[in-house]
């Protein structure tokens, strides 16, 4: 599943970072703000309509993803809440 599809305040884990085939950098960039295979996410608040922008927390740090950069990130559940 991808980080779009999951439920606010569960705990998952970065499995990868799939870019669209025309902009590969947009992996770098996630990649380059902690969005790394293993690293434990969250989602704290999602926008209206339940659609971004998503606050995310990735390890201690916290940001704010759009919905098209939030469908990139595919994560496998750790915890519900």
């Amino acid at each position: 599943m991808n980080l779009d599809q999951v439920d606010l305040g569960s705990l998952y884990r970065v499995s990868q970072v799939n870019a669209p085939k025309g902009a590969p950098q947009i992996k770098g960039q996630l990649e380059d703000i902690g969005f790394l295979p293993g690293e434990q996410v969250t989602i704290l608040r999602k926008g209206l309509l339940g659609k971004g922008p998503y606050m995310v927390r990735i390890g201690t740090s916290t940001f704010a993803l759009r919905h098209s950069e939030a469908c990139m990130i595919a994560v496998e559940v750790l915890e519900h809440v």
